[in-house]
């Protein structure tokens, strides 16, 4: 099964502080025990960059650009890092007028356009709600592996 790998997850199994990053951890390693291959988007290291090295009291992690590239590289040699495409806004915008999608739903909705695009169908995140409206893929709770 190809497999998506978002962002929170990422984040979470980068940082040892997190109640979840066991989980994340052992999800992720787990599917790679599978044999599973897992992909990343340029979506992913935009977000994981974003909170990598936003403040810790504004909610992220407060690391620095150095530390932000060092981690990018490697969750780059670690997934397979699938392409940003033209195709992938003209999914995107079918999918969020047929889900009426509103506010930041749409960043999700643009992982489903990129998934749809490059033919992944799983996606392993700890925001499961948030992807459940999408019957065009399958959501793996980190959970349940």
């Amino acid at each position: 099964m190809p497999v998506l790998v978002d962002t929170n997850l990422l984040l979470r199994s980068l940082d040892p502080n997190h109640l979840m990053n066991a989980c994340a951890v052992h999800a992720l390693t787990q599917l790679r025990g599978q044999g599973e291959t897992l992909h990343i988007v340029p979506q992913n290291l935009i977000e994981f960059w974003n909170v990598y090295t936003r403040p810790l009291e504004r909610n992220g992690l407060g690391r620095i650009p150095e530390e932000a590239s060092l981690e990018v590289q490697q969750l780059k040699s670690l997934s397979i890092l699938m392409p940003d495409t033209a195709a992938i806004y003209v999914e995107w915008e079918q999918l969020v007028s047929r889900y009426q999608i509103r506010g930041v739903n749409v960043h999700d909705a643009r992982l489903v356009a990129a998934m749809q695009v490059h033919g992944l169908t799983h996606i392993l995140t700890f925001n499961a709600r948030d992807f459940t409206r999408y019957a065009e893929i399958t959501v793996v709770e980190p959970t349940s592996l």
